[in-house]
């Protein structure tokens, strides 16, 4: 999100804030929306020049500095706090029910409590075709990973692993170095120095075909720093290499669930976006499963790669007794 963005949900956030916490000091304040305190003196300067229709004396909103402390004096009817969105509070209450289950979370009554409190809300105004629910739930198998990670962590001891690679298509086997378990969007992760890799690695749960604590310590290497998860799981960078698509209107979905630096919009209701990605292998799979719903622009690289990719598919296809008539 934007700089400008993120500070218009700040400012409309700071009123209601500020009311419920006469003279709260400057510094609280700004911890608690986690900026700077120069930038919150430049949303309270802002918040000045805002206010009712007439935009004069009484009308705008008043603050009273003490020192280094604020106080609204008056808020020009903005005393509400802000209201999740049925979607914010489906996506709020997803993570949190992940949260809830997973072994070793500190407070497990807050958060259940957190729950409660936010579906009684939302129930109030879920608009139509948001299901608020627990999302995919652990398999059996997941559920016994889980706990063999959570036991080896604890234990301060390594783990073999053997894992699907889903950019790669491929099963390895690891030795690894547990560093901690996280959930992002609602998945958990094991964070982990790869030894095969020599480097640190997310491994999801879900996707461990087999898993045994080894009779060794777990030693991450002193270059081991944990991974930045705050833009998610896979954060593009300038280095990727950049696809550039059209997506067919029922392929849109592909611009909100993945990370996009440019949309266009196309006549047809098509979609031009502009995506970076990690794995040639894993761009080719998710055009080819698109199914003719996306069309691959640049570069000519990856447009052969999927050309070769489906007609060796189609060749094997053909080949098949159900398909040749045999």
């Amino acid at each position: 999100m934007s700089a400008s963005g993120q500070r218009l949900p700040r400012l409309l956030a700071l009123v209601p804030y500020l009311l419920a916490r006469p003279g709260v000091a400057i510094a609280e304040a700004a911890r608690d929306f986690d900026v700077t305190p120069r930038q919150l003196r430049k949303d309270l300067e802002l918040l000045w020049m805002c206010g009712l229709p007439g935009y004069g004396p009484g009308d705008l909103i008043d603050l009273s500095f003490d020192g280094d402390t604020v106080s609204v004096t008056f808020d020009a009817g903005m005393r509400r706090p802000l209201r999740l969105t049925g979607g914010e509070a489906s996506a709020l209450l997803i993570a949190l029910r992940a949260l809830a289950e997973t072994p070793g979370v500190v407070d497990t009554d807050a958060v259940r409590r957190a729950v409660a409190k936010i579906e009684a809300a939302s129930g109030h105004a879920r608009p139509s075709g948001v299901v608020v629910g627990q999302g995919v739930p652990d398999t059996a198998q997941t559920a016994a990973t889980r706990e063999v990670v959570r036991g080896a962590l604890q234990a301060g001891r390594a783990l073999w692993l053997r894992y699907y690679t889903a950019s790669k298509d491929e099963i390895t086997e690891r030795r690894v170095d547990p560093m901690r378990l996280v959930i992002v969007q609602g998945v958990s992760y094991l964070e982990a120095w790869c030894r095969r890799a020599e480097a640190v690695r997310l491994f999801r749960l879900d996707r461990v075909d087999g898993v045994r604590e080894l009779d060794e310590a777990a030693e991450p290497s002193p270059r081991a720093e944990p991974t930045d998860l705050s833009g998610g799981v896979f954060s593009p960078t300038a280095e990727h290499p950049e696809a550039e698509l059209v997506l067919a209107p029922d392929a849109r979905w592909v611009a909100e669930y993945y990370p996009c630096e440019e949309l266009a919009e196309l006549d047809g209701g098509r979609l031009r976006v502009r995506m970076r990605y990690g794995d040639e292998s894993w761009m080719v799979r998710l055009v080819l499963r698109l199914g003719g719903r996306a069309t691959v622009l640049a570069p000519e690289r990856l447009a052969v790669a999927t050309r070769n990719r489906a007609a060796e598919a189609l060749t094997r296809v053909r080949h098949l007794p159900v398909t040749s008539g045999q």
